[in-house]
């Protein structure tokens, strides 16, 4: 398939055919990788990492946020 490199504000564009960008799970905004492999570019999707829960709470260092609660009498209409 070929595209047109076509002037968009102070840079360039391609278009990219909406079949592709259905058939492939791509929206708008969606952040994609490019890359140049000698005289070719390739666009791609990028892979996301899997951040396990440990490696998430790595670097935090605060309080505990949750606080304790009590199951009050009810106040309205809900049924317990």
């Amino acid at each position: 398939m070929e595209a047109k490199i076509q002037k968009w504000g102070n840079s360039v564009g391609i278009r990219i055919p909406s079949s592709i960008l259905k058939s492939l799970n791509i929206k708008t905004n969606d952040i994609l990788n490019i890359e140049q492999e000698k005289d070719k570019i390739i666009i791609s999707i990028p892979k996301k990492k899997k951040i396990s829960l440990e490696e998430r709470f790595k670097n935090y260092h605060g309080e505990n946020l949750a606080k304790d609660f009590s199951w009050d009498d009810p106040m309205g209409e809900e049924i317990w």
